[in-house]
């Protein structure tokens, strides 16, 4: 199944960080993308393109799931190269990702 079946994201972006949350729309899947859906799953989903660290927060309270992603924005807006410098379609392709 892909993400994008039970659940929602919103990406953003301050330099060269991208933080993406992970968010069901129905709260009783909250458990199972905890367990799928990890901070080392995440990093090998953006392989190529994310080239720091993923640290994943839980926030229980609002059944969400936080990836924060390091020296993921090819040096951040002002330097990147890329079409997408603030990094939003992270959260399409983070959706497209198999648990």
């Amino acid at each position: 199944m892909k993400l994008y079946e039970i659940a929602h994201s919103r990406t953003g972006d301050k330099g060269n960080i991208s933080n993406l949350s992970l968010i069901p729309y129905d709260e009783k899947d909250f458990e199972m993308l905890k367990e799928k859906v990890t901070a080392e799953k995440v990093k090998e989903h953006f392989k190529g393109m994310v080239k720091g660290d993923v640290v994943r927060y839980e926030l229980p309270d609002v059944c969400c799931l936080n990836f924060v992603m390091q020296a993921a924005l090819g040096g951040g807006v002002t330097r990147s190269l890329s079409v997408d410098m603030h990094g939003k379609g992270f959260s399409s392709y983070l959706l497209d990702m198999e648990i």
